[in-house]
């Protein structure tokens, strides 16, 4: 498996461009299958849960081209193409959907065209329970019949779905997502209560109704969708990445430095903002993005609470535990989203941390100088954090298992290195 190395203790200076949000791209992705025109998708990243969508929805019949950015050497502004003309198959296999718990999200698409869908239930990162009960009751109360078999889910309805007003017991991203696009195609209309707010279901919700739909109150805890008979094609640009915003405006903070965020939407880094701001981090909106400064700045511990947007991202939290590390004073980082999201701590520990986990949270104390070492990662949002605590350590830093961060991060190291970090990859050798 591939490594990252990384000596730290360089202040970074520069610009680093944002991508495409993967987790919007996710989610727009499988919204192909609400129509037999073309959906064409552009700032789409270059990430391997990208590519396991795509094998994913061409198993399912859909046909796909990608147009690469030729002046930035295909790496950024990707434009793919989906037409799902046919739907040869309706089984999301368990070999697929066991990568990536967005996979799941075929279901309501599926079964709103289709009027079937198998899906095997999702994998992703091991950070904690992610049932999803919560679609299957919703799309029931929309009329359809779903049992659970040999590890799938198999739903069937007669017709088409039945608009409903569904009432999520708790915030729910992918299932508002899942339930969203099934009542795009549904009969009726269908009121969601309690919907997720995240920058990505108004993404969807916007790209939905480009295509077609009838959609009111994106942005909002109670989306209200009128069921049309068919959707067409669309041309839409995937929103920019928020959590990796955030992840490179925490290198600028943890390596003092100052780096410009091009293509960044500030207005979504409301909630990160805040916290960096308080801890002395300089933010500010420029004409290309946003601009992140900890030059000759002495920051301070910072207490944080994990919720639903517009709340501090979950995503967000190890990577600001990171920063905290290197904080004078002590912070205390709660975590309500997901119950095993501190598996980075053993490994920051090993770079000199002091963080004591109880329970639901965590303190960190700050020390003057992170020390480099070898670390693990555990999950997606744990590899960056890592890579942070390594640009700010004294010393060699070595992250291994790094293809959780191939998930979500990309050319990260590239991009890190343009800003003067000196990081690099190390290739596995075969057998490795």
């Amino acid at each position: 498996m591939d490594k990252i190395r990384i000596i730290g203790g360089t202040p970074l200076k520069g610009t680093i461009t944002v991508g495409g949000a993967k987790n919007a791209a996710l989610t727009l992705m499988p919204a192909c299958l609400l129509t037999d025109e073309t959906l064409t998708l552009s700032n789409l990243p270059h990430l391997v849960d990208i590519t396991t969508m795509a094998n994913l929805l061409a198993q399912h019949g859909v046909a796909m081209a990608l147009n690469g950015d030729a002046a930035n050497g295909g790496h950024t502004g990707r434009v793919l193409e989906l037409t799902a003309a046919d739907i040869t198959n309706t089984t999301a296999p368990y070999d697929l959907v066991r990568r990536m718990r967005a996979s799941v999200l075929v279901l309501g698409p599926l079964l709103a065209r289709c009027g079937e869908a198998r899906v095997s239930l999702p994998g992703g990162c091991a950070i904690g329970t992610r049932p999803v009960d919560l679609h299957l009751k919703a799309l029931e109360q929309m009329g359809a019949v779903i049992e659970l078999e040999e590890g799938y889910i198999v739903a069937h309805v007669k017709g088409r779905l039945k608009g409903a007003h569904i009432i999520f017991p708790q915030i729910t991203v992918g299932g508002t997502e899942n339930i969203l696009m099934a009542a795009t195609l549904a009969e009726g209309e269908t009121v969601i209560a309690n919907a997720a707010r995240e920058p990505e279901v108004a993404d969807l919700a916007h790209c939905l109704v480009a295509m077609g739909a009838k959609i009111e109150g994106i942005g909002s805890g109670t989306l209200k969708v009128l069921g049309v008979d068919r959707l067409h094609g669309a041309l839409y640009s995937v929103v920019p990445d928020r959590i990796e915003t955030g992840s490179y405006a925490v290198a600028a903070a943890i390596t003092r430095g100052n780096i410009e965020l091009v293509g960044a939407r500030f207005d979504l880094m409301e909630s990160v903002n805040k916290v960096l701001t308080e801890a002395g981090v300089q933010v500010e909106e420029t004409p290309r993005g946003m601009r992140v400064s900890a030059e000759d700045c002495e920051l301070t511990g910072v207490d944080i609470m994990t919720e639903p947007y517009p709340g501090f991202p979950t995503d967000m939290q190890a990577q600001l535990m990171a920063l905290m590390s290197t904080a004078r004073g002590a912070s205390m980082m709660t975590e309500t989203i997901f119950e095993n999201r501190f598996m980075h701590v053993p490994e920051m520990s090993r770079m000199g941390a002091r963080i004591n986990v109880h329970g639901a949270s965590a303190i960190v104390r700050g020390v003057p100088r992170l020390s480099g070492a070898q670390v693990m990662a555990t999950d997606l949002r744990a590899s960056v954090s890592l890579i942070l605590a390594g640009l700010a350590a004294e010393g060699e830093t070595i992250v291994n298992r790094v293809y959780h961060l191939d998930r979500g991060y990309e050319r990260v190291e590239e991009k890190l290195a343009a800003c003067g970090a000196h990081i690099e990859r190390i290739k596995s050798s075969a057998g490795e």
